[in-house]
């Protein structure tokens, strides 16, 4: 029931823009595969038929930064809780964007000003998958939660990097996470 398409659609676009909330996977060349939740508002853009980004606040690892500076590898996954079914992978490669590339404050501009922002994750697509979703149940969404904004506000912009370099810096596997220059 998989169906493969070229580009993200109009279609597709739209379904993409209505979840609150999707789901991203990385893997080391050896070491555990990462999936991570993902959901603030605001923090997933497309850019185009076969660009995406989002917005990668600061969290208890960094292990998408990490695999990515490896081996590029990224799956993203959308899928509705809602009325009509369906299930969207996005396969492609991805890179960390920091505050110190030339392209930062490009696609800087393209989300909120949340706290804490640590890198922004840019995906080139290279392919597009839908299938039917039927087996994910109907959930309603009862709102976002704060806590992580909430607790980069209450660290501060130093606080939060010494969080980084405490916890961030390398991936539970001890892989180099770029988040620092000359890491």
């Amino acid at each position: 029931m998989a169906k493969w398409h070229d580009t993200i659609t109009a279609d597709l676009a739209e379904f993409i823009q209505a979840q609150p909330m999707f789901f991203v996977a990385t893997a080391p060349d050896e070491g555990r595969i990462n999936l991570s939740p993902k959901g603030l508002n605001g923090s997933f853009r497309i850019l185009g038929e076969c660009r995406v980004a989002f917005l990668n606040l600061t969290g208890s690892g960094n292990e998408t930064a990490a695999h990515l500076r490896q081996n590029g590898r990224i799956t993203l996954m959308f899928c509705s809780f809602g009325h009509t079914p369906l299930i969207l992978r996005l396969y492609g490669t991805g890179r960390a964007v920091h505050p110190r590339d030339g392209d930062w404050a490009e696609m800087d501009a393209a989300f909120p000003a949340y706290p804490g922002k640590r890198q922004i994750v840019a995906v080139e697509v290279t392919s597009v998958v839908t299938s039917c979703g039927f087996g994910v149940p109907r959930m309603e969404l009862a709102g976002q939660r704060e806590t992580l904004v909430d607790w980069a506000e209450r660290k501060g912009a130093e606080g939060v990097e010494a969080y980084w370099r405490e916890k961030n810096a390398l991936s539970f596997d001890g892989l180099p996470t770029g988040l620092f220059d000359g890491d």
